[in-house]
């Protein structure tokens, strides 16, 4: 490229990156709830320890409506024929309930009894009949306990094998023909239940139209369909909704909701920036808002190191040593708490989302990298208003109030990803308050790389709304 052109072309780019953003909060245009305890957790498929069991008080905080549990064979629910045994799983259930979620319950197990051969690839149980009375014994007995389950997911990533951690690799027509049984059994114990899946590893596999296909066809239940997506960019996440809203309209028949029941950053990240994570989860949870997702799972509540005897009685010793080489050796960062049980930043961006009750408001940016989410409280009498830059630039950005109808004051805070300690006041920390005229509602913002604000903004008129 000749010079005169490079210099030409660095100008433009600078220009670029220094244009002012205008981010723009309409306190007047009031929209329906925004639901954010729709942005809930999964925690599983590693050990029967309560792995987070001494964090729930932390997690109760988040206000997650579900917390998704896999009920997996060291739970050893069917220890012999017509034997069943829920002591092992019972505590993970109470655990979830004592958030104040509920849990949607991914059957992912193979007892010895019905699958006496180790085969990711046998699919089948020796014996519908019996798989059926197992499943619906135990839908029964969470029923009779007032566990107040209602979604139970059909397997787990069934596309991927024990590579996903569960001990099924199915073929499409064999997941469609196990969910018929399955579905089946589960709605005779609980006419009331959701059932659902497939909770695939590839958002595009082969098995979810063979499943659209079956339940079409036979007329069997599908309350929601699940897939799972690990990736560093919110708009491949948003994609897979937009892909999956597309193929439900293939089937006008059914009505299920969307679930995206496992997501988080790429699981070979190589980010380093620890603000990168919290800012990614605000942006893709944007993402799911503006793509109509129902429901979304983040994996996971606790990073945890698995033990290799668990996995052997149920999956190939090739599957049960990649399970321990993966978790016990190879970095991860998916956990809002580590290994260690500290808390990462990423715990704190959920904690934020929560503070997001009540009606969503409209919120405009005239850049893509700058997105916000707003909401009034009608209890509170206050706005809450959550934006971040998604991106590894400094921008000049102004914030704009619309709409109000007094003078207002904000109450800000940001999230320092970056704070050495723990501490809430440390990790979200709060800035010196400042007022907004009713004539004049504007701020300047020189907003940080991957920053993250929270402000909650009290009219004068609170009160009188």
């Amino acid at each position: 490229m000749p010079a005169r052109f490079a210099s030409l072309f660095l100008l433009i780019c600078f220009a670029a990156i220094g244009q002012e953003v205008t981010l723009t909060i309409d306190l007047a245009k009031k929209g329906a709830a925004l639901n954010i305890d729709h942005f809930a957790l999964g925690q599983g498929g590693l050990s029967d320890d309560s792995i987070w069991g001494d964090r729930i008080p932390e997690v109760r905080a988040l206000h997650p409506r579900l917390i998704r549990l896999f009920i997996q064979e060291y739970f050893d629910l069917m220890p012999a024929a017509d034997q069943y045994n829920w002591a092992k799983l019972d505590p993970a259930v109470d655990m979830i309930r004592a958030t104040g979620a509920t849990p949607l319950m991914t059957i992912a197990f193979k007892p010895r009894v019905l699958f006496p051969k180790i085969d990711d690839t046998i699919t089948d149980p020796t014996d519908y009949a019996s798989w059926e009375k197992l499943i619906s014994a135990m839908v029964a007995h969470y029923k009779a306990r007032g566990s107040q389950i209602k979604y139970w997911e059909i397997g787990n990533e069934p596309d991927l094998g024990e590579p996903g951690g569960c001990p099924y690799k199915f073929t499409p027509e064999g997941y469609a023909r196990y969910y018929s049984h399955t579905a089946k059994a589960i709605r005779e114990a609980d006419p009331e239940a959701k059932v659902g899946g497939p909770a695939l590893a590839n958002p595009d596999s082969a098995i979810l139209p063979a499943l659209l296909t079956a339940c079409d066809r036979d007329h069997l239940p599908l309350d929601f369909v699940s897939w799972h997506i690990y990736n560093n960019d919110p708009k491949a996440i948003r994609a897979t909704i937009d892909r999956k809203h597309e193929q439900l309209r293939t089937s006008p028949s059914l009505h299920p909701e969307t679930i995206l029941d496992e997501w988080n950053m790429s699981l070979r990240n190589s980010e380093v920036d620890p603000r990168f994570q919290p800012a990614f989860i605000a942006e893709t949870a944007w993402q799911m808002v503006e793509g109509g997702l129902d429901y979304s799972c983040y994996y996971h509540i606790r990073d945890y190191h698995v033990q290799l005897d668990q996995f052997l009685p149920f999956m190939s010793r090739h599957g049960a040593v990649f399970m321990a080489w993966w978790w016990n050796r190879k970095p991860q960062y998916d956990g809002l708490f580590d290994y260690q049980n500290y808390v990462r930043p990423s715990y704190f961006t959920f904690l934020l989302l929560q503070r997001l009750t009540g009606q969503r408001l409209d919120v405009a940016s005239s850049d893509q990298r700058v997105h916000g989410l707003a909401t009034w409280d009608p209890d509170l009498q206050k706005y809450s208003v959550l934006f971040w830059n998604f991106s590894p630039e400094a921008l000049p950005t102004t914030i704009v109030l619309k709409g109000a109808d007094s003078d207002i004051t904000a109450a800000p805070e940001k999230l320092d990803a970056f704070a050495s300690s723990d501490d809430e006041n440390m990790r979200v920390k709060p800035l010196p308050e400042f007022p907004f005229s009713a004539q004049q509602a504007e701020y300047p913002l020189t907003f940080e790389p991957y920053g993250i604000y929270f402000w909650e903004l009290t009219p004068k008129t609170a009160g009188k709304h």
